[in-house]
C-alpha cells in the first residue's frame, strides 16, 4: 500500500531541505523535537554546514577597499589558485564537450565509417541527417 498525503504540508518542518510557510502565530515545530534522532539538535534554514568567514589582515582589507570591483576580480583571478582552478574546469568543460561531439559522431553514417570529421563537419553532417530522417518519415 502507497501512503498519500492528505496535506502536502504534513512532513515534519523541521526535515532538512522542507520549508513550511511560516505565520507569527504558528510554531515551527514542537519543543520536544520527538521526531528527530536521540541527541540531535533541529536543523533550521539552509542546508549543510555554515562555515565561519575567514578573518583578514586589516593591511589587507584597506589596501583593497580603494579598488574598484573589477581591479578586485583581477587582481583575484591573478593568483596561482585561482588560475589552476580554472584551467582544471576548463579541461572537464572541454572534455565533456569532446565527448558528446564523439558520441554524436558514431551515430552518423558516413564513408568510410572510420573517417575523421571535424566539428563543424559532424555538426553540418547530424543536420543532414536529421532532415533526410525527417523525409524519410514524411514519405
Amino acid at each position: 500500500m502507497v501512503y498519500q498525503m492528505k496535506d502536502p504540508m504534513e512532513l515534519s518542518s523541521c526535515a532538512v531541505g522542507v520549508r513550511k510557510p511560516r505565520t507569527k502565530s504558528t510554531q515551527i515545530c514542537s519543543s520536544s523535537h520527538d521526531h528527530l534522532p536521540a541527541g540531535q539538535p533541529p536543523v533550521y534554514g539552509s542546508v549543510g554546514p555554515v562555515r565561519p568567514r575567514k578573518q583578514q589582515d586589516p593591511t589587507v582589507q584597506t589596501e583593497f577597499t580603494n579598488l574598484s570591483r573589477e581591479e578586485r576580480r583581477r587582481r583575484r583571478r591573478a593568483t596561482l589558485k585561482y588560475r589552476t582552478a580554472h584551467a582544471t574546469r576548463e579541461r572537464i568543460r572541454v572534455e565533456a564537450f569532446n565527448v558528446a561531439f564523439s558520441e554524436l559522431r558514431k551515430l552518423l553514417p558516413t564513408l568510410p565509417p572510420d573517417k575523421k570529421l571535424s566539428k563543424i563537419e559532424i555538426l553540418k553532417l547530424a543536420i543532414c541527417y536529421i532532415s533526410y530522417l525527417n523525409h524519410v518519415l514524411d514519405a
